[in-house]
């Protein structure tokens, strides 16, 4: 394994795109890219504190959630950031991911952070081409990192609280519909997640300190440990073969500033290439 980069807050949202890996780097209200020689740039920078992530529009454009304002930024030619879609009608508590699919449909979730026995309230909103907006599902607990797969078919999100991942079937107008487990992970607290050449999904987990990649219905692939919480991963590189990894020292919610600064991007060689997006 190869510590790229090092002394970042909390890397967040990594994404492969025109070569190099892009992550946003909360706790420092960047958006970073760096090759795969650890050569890195800041490419924007938010006013926003955290969460925020980031994804592109077919066409090129950037989109950066703004958690907090439950905003969708794009950010125009001349670098300027717009707002892309207005989310607060929707989601209630802070929005977290986005991936946006093959066809240009945009999936942002949020709010689930709920005390134990409180109602699911997670919900996951598409923006359309268009720019309109509306809610897809809810009923999550706490919706963390989604992918979707190469033929526009289903989406995939981690449920952290609720230790699994969940498959959703994508209609052609973009609506998701027979929700379904798919893999329990045991004590697994998925974050971050890609997908494979095999259909595996990696995901990563903070509490437990590592990535591990599984199959439908959760068998375990491989297991990689790290010494710190692993919040999100992404395959990249010229063969899409190389897992990136971003990992920062955890101390829960209410102490989580004291790990700003201990934050790395890792890499490693992986089994299969990355597909389907993000």
């Amino acid at each position: 394994m190869e510590t790229l980069l090092a002394g970042l807050g909390f890397g967040e949202s990594p994404r492969w795109h025109d070569g190099q890996l892009w992550f946003c780097n909360w706790g420092r209200q960047e958006i970073v890219a760096v090759d795969d020689k650890g050569k890195s740039e800041v490419m924007v920078r938010v006013s926003t504190s955290l969460p925020f992530s980031i994804d592109w529009l077919p066409d090129g454009r950037l989109l950066v959630v703004s958690g907090r304002e439950r905003l969708l930024l794009r950010r125009e030619p001349n670098g300027s950031l717009v707002t892309h879609a207005d989310l607060r009608q929707l989601i209630e508590q802070n929005c977290n991911e986005i991936v946006v699919d093959g066809r240009g449909y945009a999936y942002v979730n949020g709010s689930g952070f709920d005390r134990p026995g409180q109602k699911p309230s997670g919900v996951i909103a598409v923006v359309e081409p268009d720019g309109s907006v509306r809610q897809v599902a809810d009923g999550l607990t706490f919706p963390n990192g989604m992918a979707v797969t190469p033929d526009n078919s289903t989406l995939i999100v981690a449920e952290s609280q609720a230790n699994r991942l969940t498959a959703f079937a994508i209609a052609p107008d973009g609506s998701l519909s027979n929700r379904r487990v798919w893999a329990d992970l045991g004590n697994g607290v998925p974050d971050g997640i890609c997908i494979d050449a095999d259909l595996a999904v990696w995901y990563a987990d903070v509490p437990n300190k590592r990535c591990v990649r599984v199959r439908e219905r959760g068998e375990v692939l491989q297991t990689i440990n790290l010494d710190r919480g692993c919040f999100a991963l992404m395959l990249g590189g010229a063969d899409k073969k190389t897992l990136f990894i971003v990992a920062a020292e955890w101390h829960g919610f209410e102490r989580m500033m004291e790990g700003l600064g201990t934050g790395q991007l890792l890499a490693v060689k992986a089994p299969a290439p990355g597909v389907g997006w993000p």
